[in-house]
């Protein structure tokens, strides 16, 4: 009982307690978190055209074996399908040139080599793929429940009906409302760029279709009840009126009064 005491009071002791509790977690969490989804159905020879493609075209930022170069670009291993699918889609891989964000532009590569890109990729490691057709068919959700999901997680950045909007240093939340359905989930599901990451345990996949069934509500008579839409950004035209007409009004104004007063 002296030597446990006399352990216990090692300086060492916290340090090893730490430890300790680091690899229990560790293994609770391996044991307790849901798999995370492979490409465990593309054949090997998507596998390896994947690879080439990879070679060809992304290894010269991501390095021979997508680890990544520091400054660079960064490691693709345990990115998943979804995150290749969804960059490579929508044109914002490869890059034309280092930017603060990449840009959307025509996809330089067809479905089925985005498809061998993203098999590969997802050998690397294991990461989320990309949903199938029910995961994000808007039919099947909520528009009502998705408007205070996105309203709650999403409208500080891409507006209230998913007009997008400016960020800090040249970012910038993108528009919604040309995206498909499944870049809509993937984004969600992998948090390209500035986007946070929203997986499946902060927002439910039948939350994600309840989302992507509000956004495309959206997509329908966008002129408002009102008259002009403002382009769904909010009431510019309205904040213009203030400062011109108002402003102009009172400075006018104190002009006026003070010509009187002289």
């Amino acid at each position: 009982m002296t030597a446990l005491a006399r352990a216990r009071r090692h300086r060492l002791a916290p340090v090893l307690l730490m430890l300790l509790a680091l690899l229990a977690v560790g293994g609770i969490y391996a044991v307790a978190a849901p798999p995370t989804a492979v490409a465990d159905t593309a054949s090997a020879d998507d596998i390896a055209a994947g690879e080439k493609l990879f070679q060809a075209n992304c290894a010269s930022c991501h390095g021979p074996s997508a680890e990544g170069r520091p400054g660079v670009a960064p490691s693709l291993i345990g990115v998943g399908a979804a995150a290749v699918n969804f960059q490579v889609a929508t044109g914002r891989m490869p890059m034309a040139a280092q930017a603060p964000q990449a840009p959307t532009k025509t996809p330089q590569f067809d479905e089925q080599q985005i498809t061998q890109l993203a098999s590969w990729v997802a050998t690397l490691g294991p990461g989320p793929a990309s949903p199938d057709a029910d995961m994000v068919d808007p039919a099947q959700g909520d528009a009502a429940n998705g408007m205070l999901v996105f309203r709650t997680n999403c409208a500080m950045c891409h507006n209230a009906v998913g007009a997008g909007g400016a960020l800090s240093e040249g970012k910038y939340a993108p528009s919604l409302f040309s995206s498909t359905p499944t870049e809509i989930y993937e984004a969600m599901l992998t948090g390209p760029q500035s986007m946070p990451v929203f997986n499946d345990a902060n927002i439910t996949p039948e939350a994600k279709r309840d989302v992507i069934a509000y956004l495309m509500e959206q997509r329908g008579d966008q002129a408002g009840v009102g008259g002009a839409n403002l382009g769904a950004v909010g009431p510019v035209s309205e904040g213009l009126w203030v400062w011109v007409v108002g402003m102009g009004a009172l400075v006018a104004a104190a002009v006026w009064i003070g010509a009187k007063s002289s």
